[in-house]
């Protein structure tokens, strides 16, 4: 049921493009192939009860053949001119509108035609306007609507045709019970096709939301390492010294520096270069708080966020960190590869601006690098 659901009830997976493209046209015409195949057949069924009808002698037995004839007409008719392109030329490609009232037309003329059984047309007129309303916009479906009130006012009140419900005997009595069984079977499975379009928006919507999700992920994190890019990481930091600002509490960072990294880009390849930041990284998201904000701020630079940390800390955690980067088996890339890190740390003081604060832990970089690279340096 679902998958029938999204061939032809979804709006989403209908496509409402502008323009739709052949594949789109292709679907769409499809769908409305199926739609008109089930109008079609409903016919037929119905007319398959008036004959029961007729056969009792209720109605003449011509009056069956007549409403398969002109239902049938109706849906070839609609499915011409959906296969001629037709339909493509409005928004609404389905032509909610015309057909539910082409369909109650139908009803009603047969209604007046056929009084002695109008209970049967009426009746199918809720399945009719059940199918018309999964597509309907509220404006198409208060038009309907006048439509059917407008007929309805004129079969009651400008007429005096008896409008029978046939069950005097037990043919007439077996055709009446499959009128209102078929009507409430198709309201009912109008309602399925409701539910599972409602389900299949709810998992369309679900999607969304998680492509958007991923898309907002892959916005803020740089694709090389995984780690949070440039933008998002002073976005974190800027934050961090509001919280901080607010709270009083100590706030340090760290620009970190894969020492001579040049150098191992022009010895071992940019390929192997790049695994060695992506190793870096991980190793660093494996060994800081879950509070630690990590990023990429430009080359082989990296910056880290130490909410409620002072300077101290910071340093020892700094270089608890480079002692297990100097640790690792580089040469599992390349015999005799080594890799180090320099770090500069800073703490917050009162006051001070992010570019400052960034500033002070920059100059502590180029301190520990001028004192030969693998140490740490407190601004």
């Amino acid at each position: 049921m679902g998958t029938a659901a999204s061939l032809f009830l979804n709006p989403i997976a209908d496509g409402a493009d502008t323009k739709p493209t052949a594949k789109v046209r292709l679907r769409r015409a499809q769908q409305r192939r199926q739609i008109q195949g089930m109008i079609g057949a409903s016919y037929v069924v119905d007319a398959a009860v008036l004959l029961l009808y007729g056969y009792a002698g209720t109605i003449p037995l011509t009056i069956g053949p007549a409403f398969a004839a002109c239902g049938l007409t109706l849906t070839t008719c609609t499915i011409v001119l959906s296969e001629l392109g037709f339909n493509e030329r409005f928004k609404d490609h389905y032509l909610v509108t015309p057909n539910s009232t082409a369909n109650l037309l139908i009803m009603l003329a047969f209604t007046w035609i056929a009084p002695e059984v109008g209970v049967m047309f009426l009746c199918t007129l809720f399945a009719v306007f059940s199918f018309g309303s999964l597509r309907s916009t509220p404006r198409q479906t208060m038009m309907i609507w006048t439509a059917m009130a407008l007929g309805l006012s004129w079969l009651f009140l400008l007429t005096d045709k008896p409008i029978a419900m046939p069950h005097g005997t037990y043919l007439e009595r077996v055709a009446t019970m499959l009128v209102f069984v078929l009507t409430i079977g198709r309201c009912m499975f109008a309602a399925m096709f409701s539910s599972s379009m409602n389900q299949s928006l709810y998992q369309s919507g679900q999607k969304l939301k998680e492509a958007y999700k991923r898309i907002e992920e892959l916005a803020e994190l740089d694709e090389l390492t995984g780690s949070f890019n440039r933008r998002c990481i002073m976005r974190m930091l800027d934050e961090e010294l509001v919280r901080t600002a607010r709270s009083g509490s100590p706030c340090s960072i760290a620009l970190i520096d894969l020492d001579w990294f040049k150098r191992i880009n022009d010895a071992y390849g940019h390929p192997t270069g790049d695994e060695v930041l992506r190793t870096f990284a991980i190793t660093m998201f494996a060994n800081i708080r879950s509070v630690d904000r990590f990023g990429r701020y430009g080359g082989e630079e990296f910056l880290l966020v130490l909410p409620d940390m002072t300077v101290d800390g910071a340093a020892r955690a700094l270089d608890r960190l480079r002692e297990i980067i100097a640790d690792l088996d580089w040469s599992a890339f390349s015999p005799g590869m080594r890799v180090t890190i320099s770090a500069g740390v800073a703490t917050r003081r009162a006051d001070e601006t992010p570019d400052t604060f960034l500033a002070r832990a920059d100059s502590a970089l180029y301190s520990a690098k001028a004192k030969g690279r693998n140490r740490i340096a407190c601004a």
